[in-house]
């Protein structure tokens, strides 16, 4: 019986050590299953921090590259030329002087060692090097040098005799004389009859551009020359005034130049204007300015948008006015009284232009200079050996071919034009099919191969991701031999408002802002068609005060008027004087 006893409790003590074991086992798992539960999430959160870590990595790439950039615009070179080492390899020595020194010694040893000869030849000077002749319709004002009597007398001979005059040595030099100030007083007699005692009749006042004001047409035209084509503020266009005696205040000037521009010639840009539209492809681009006074914070961004235009001889440039680059405020632009612009726009990359292309139906092409500022920043900015190389093969190898093309192109179209004949737009086609249709196409088969493997954010990623948005529009120019490669002309336009805007800074209302645009939208058209600024502004108001109809305002657009008239204009002032 104690054997029976013995043995069932042995059975239930290993019963509970197995339920005790269980319960253990129960608990490892549970831990096992907790400490998984808690790798899981350490491995989790350990991929988070390393996923934080390379955005925070390529964040701090992406920043250095700015930084550099940023460095590059503000010190650097504004011209996209390679590096001075790049284009030159022997520059990298130039702080290593043991280097140097050897490589002089090798050159030394190499060029005297070298017996090939090299056959003689001319250079060619080029045919606008030297010191130009002065032109002929300069007057000449001859002053002469000539000996003392005493000196023009022969003593070497027996009786002494005067010197015979054979010939002369001229020098020409250009002579400048400061502006003259005068004041002009315009008299109106007035008669009355001495029998019958009738009213006086005093003779009509011819119209004048600004009436009852101190301004002449000649004065209007410096002021305006000097701050739209010169780039001069009107303040110091007042102080280089009251150096010669006239006394006239910035203010007073800034008045006379809005009204001018805001109400006085607004009939001559609404005639540009159209005149615009009916061109069979135009240029689109803006750039910022600040206004003081406007609905605006003060510090935001306000713009003005130039657009080009025209055949040579008759181009168009015009600048306007918008408070925001919104999509309604750019497309209105495109629409005139009699509709929609049914041209060909040409832009930079900007998507509101595509927009405002697709819904306007317009013919949209890209600018192939953009592509290339954005590879060449990617070269600039790298630290990456290999991201440089890449980046310089898209400037080189590719869009400075097609650049070559396109010079080729010009210089064909000069040659013709200076024979008076128009280069057919069937060559210029077969040219760039010929030649720049393989170069674009390996072009873009070279961007699809980087462009999955390059990080979208970097600055090789952004040039090659920009070129593959704007493809269609890069290449279209193929089919349209009128059409340019890039958007350049309108860059320059924009670069000369620009530089004005450098000394004047900003405009004080939306409404000196438009009258400014008004008027470099008509300098720049002068200056677009060799037209001399300051003669043409001379010229136009002197007689747009008279102009009552739509013919006698068309016949004062820069392109309209002729040398001749200019001359003629100026022969009458110069006898006035």
């Amino acid at each position: 019986m104690r054997a029976v006893l013995s043995r069932i409790t042995s059975a239930q003590d290993i019963i509970n050590k197995n339920a005790e074991l269980s319960a253990r086992l129960q608990l490892a798992q549970a831990a096992e299953a907790k400490l998984k539960e808690e790798n899981e999430k350490i491995k989790a959160h350990n991929q988070r921090l390393q996923a934080e870590v390379g955005r925070h990595s390529e964040r701090v790439v992406l920043l250095e590259e700015e930084l550099r950039w940023l460095k590059a615009q503000y010190y650097g070179r504004s011209i996209h030329k390679s590096d001075l080492c790049e284009g030159n390899p022997d520059q990298q020595m130039l702080f290593n002087e043991a280097e140097v020194l050897a490589a002089i010694e090798a050159a030394d040893q190499a060029h005297t060692a070298r017996t090939s000869q090299v056959e003689t030849h001319e250079r060619k000077r080029a045919s606008d090097s030297g010191r130009k002749a002065i032109p002929e319709h300069f007057p000449r004002i001859v002053i002469d040098h000539d000996l003392p009597a005493e000196a023009k007398l022969c003593t070497k001979c027996a009786v002494p005799h005067p010197l015979k005059r054979i010939g002369q040595e001229t020098r020409e030099c250009y002579r400048f004389t400061p502006p003259k100030i005068s004041v002009e007083q315009h008299v109106r007699p007035t008669y009355v009859c001495e029998v019958r005692h009738e009213a006086p009749i005093t003779a009509p006042a011819p119209p004048v551009i600004l009436p009852k004001s101190l301004a002449s047409p000649s004065l209007l035209a410096h002021v305006i020359k000097s701050k739209f084509d010169l780039g001069l503020p009107i303040y110091r266009v007042s102080r280089d005034l009251t150096r010669y005696g006239v006394k006239l205040g910035a203010g007073t000037l800034g008045t006379w130049v809005n009204t001018v521009g805001g109400e006085k010639i607004v009939p001559l840009i609404n005639l540009m204007n159209e005149t615009l539209f009916t061109a069979p492809f135009m240029h689109i681009d803006e750039t910022p300015l600040q206004v003081l006074r406007s609905g605006k914070a003060v510090g935001a961004e306000h713009y003005i948008v130039v657009r080009a235009g025209g055949p040579p001889g008759r181009r168009i440039i015009l600048y306007d006015y918008i408070a925001s680059r919104t999509r309604v405020a750019l497309k209105q632009l495109l629409i005139g009284a009699d509709g929609a612009y049914r041209g060909k726009l040409i832009s930079d990359g900007l998507e509101r232009y595509d927009e405002i292309a697709a819904e306007l139906s317009l013919l949209h092409f890209g600018c192939l200079q953009h592509c290339r500022s954005m590879f060449f920043k990617a070269r600039k900015v790298s630290q990456l050996p290999s991201t440089r190389t890449l980046a310089n093969a898209a400037i080189e190898t590719y869009i400075r071919q097609v650049y070559q093309v396109e010079s080729e192109i010009s210089t064909l179209q000069d040659e013709h034009q200076q024979r008076g004949e128009t280069l057919p737009a069937e060559t210029v086609l077969q040219l760039r099919e010929q030649k720049s249709r393989a170069i674009l196409e390996q072009f873009k088969v070279w961007v699809d191969e980087l462009l999955p493997g390059m990080p979208p954010s970097s600055a090789l990623g952004k040039a090659l991701s920009y070129t593959v948005r704007q493809w269609p529009k890069l290449i279209r120019h193929l089919q349209h031999a009128e059409i340019p490669v890039d958007n350049n002309y309108i860059e320059r336009q924009i670069k000369h408002y620009a530089t004005g805007r450098k000394s004047w800074l900003f405009s004080y209302d939306a409404v000196g802002a438009q009258a400014s645009s008004n008027l470099f939208s008509l300098v720049m058209t002068a200056r677009a068609n060799d037209v001399e600024p300051y003669a043409y502004l001379h010229y136009l108001f002197d007689y747009l005060p008279a102009a009552s109809t739509v013919e006698q305002i068309e016949a004062l657009l820069p392109w309209n008027v002729t040398p001749v008239q200019l001359a003629e204009h100026q022969k009458q002032q110069e006898q006035i004087q």
